[in-house]
């Protein structure tokens, strides 16, 4: 009785066996694995089900160092537990699959010095693309990515300075937008809550916006009633506290993420306040639990997963040589005007 080998039976099988079981060359099979763009689909499907049914396993590495690059894409986003990023890796995901290539995803746990880290693997990697959603980055990230000559999409923001292609809205305007609705309501003090600004380009641009707002509404700016908290229900809820308790003219919050959002509303509840009759909220994203909560929260709607499913497009254009030009994608947002302001 023959034993196999402790290494697995991909060990001993070459892609001529994949070929001889597809019923074409080892150049065909080669070409359907590496680009499978420049096969037939039906051609692609037979070459999938051989290496299936026998167990192939092809050796990216040795491709990889051949072609100079491989068929997977590298996505790097601030936090894998923040569910804000899953629309948009879905939206790329779909697109990719489709085109037969794969997603590498990667935390930088919001530090640019891991996002560098991060990339210097994936270039290793020899990944085709990278999709960021920084749109800050440390000075030996830039210089890595240059040499590399990788096409690169970021979507955090529409920076006006991007590293190669941005696909993405504008965080400015997006909350310029929202504290002009405030004002327009009626609200002349609101406040505004974010995340930390330090490295984190999208909360300095949402802050910027609510300031430019301020200015084009006549009303003041107050530092006393602009917070940077960290993310999670807990924050939201200690932030509209501290706010309500140390102003008492305070009549609208901006939170500039949802989490935020909803653990104001749920303290505003918790202590008999009234929203928004105490005071207005207003969120950033259109997640559906601010959708589904009582009253449902005035927010920002961002299409993420168009977002995704755009810079996914753009990235294989550039891969595949359809096209070199700059591209600046602006996919816009959306105001919801709910109950809570």
């Amino acid at each position: 009785m023959s034993r196999r080998r402790a290494s697995g039976p991909s060990q001993s099988i070459r892609i001529r066996d994949v070929a001889r079981h597809a019923g074409v060359s080892p150049m065909t099979v080669s070409r359907a694995l590496r680009d499978p763009a420049k096969v037939s689909e039906g051609l692609r499907r037979r070459v999938e089900a051989a290496v299936s049914q026998i167990g192939y396993l092809p050796n990216r590495l040795a491709g990889n160092l051949s072609s100079n690059r491989s068929n997977v894409v590298g996505m790097i986003v601030p936090s894998i537990l923040n569910s804000l990023f899953a629309n948009t890796i879905q939206g790329i995901s779909d697109v990719l699959r489709r085109e037969g290539y794969h997603l590498m995803l990667a935390d930088s746990g919001y530090s640019l010095e891991e996002e560098e880290a991060i990339v210097t693997t994936f270039l290793q990697q020899r990944i085709c693309g990278l999709v960021l959603h920084n749109t800050k980055h440390t000075a030996a990230t830039r210089r890595l990515i240059e040499k590399a000559a990788v096409p690169v999409v970021e979507v955090g923001n529409l920076s006006a300075s991007p590293l190669d292609m941005t696909v993405s809205y504008s965080n400015f305007e997006a909350a310029k937008a929202m504290t002009l609705h405030l004002a327009q309501l009626g609200y002349r003090r609101i406040g505004f809550v974010s995340l930390p600004l330090q490295d984190n380009e999208r909360s300095s641009e949402r802050r910027r916006g609510y300031l430019a707002a301020l200015d084009e509404a006549g009303l003041s700016s107050d530092p006393a009633i602009m917070l940077e908290v960290s993310g999670g229900f807990a924050s939201g809820g200690k932030a509209i506290a501290r706010l309500v308790q140390t102003d008492e003219e305070i009549d609208a919050v901006f939170f500039a993420g949802d989490v935020l959002a909803v653990g104001a509303l749920f303290e505003c509840q918790r202590r008999g306040w009234p929203v928004p009759g105490r005071v207005a909220i207003a969120s950033f994203d259109d997640v559906d639990l601010l959708r589904n909560v009582i009253p449902a929260i005035t927010t920002l709607r961002i299409p993420r997963y168009e977002i995704g499913r755009r810079s996914a497009e753009v990235l294989l254009d550039r891969v595949s040589g359809r096209s070199a030009e700059p591209v600046a994608i602006d996919m816009k947002f959306e105001i919801i005007q709910r109950d809570s302001a």
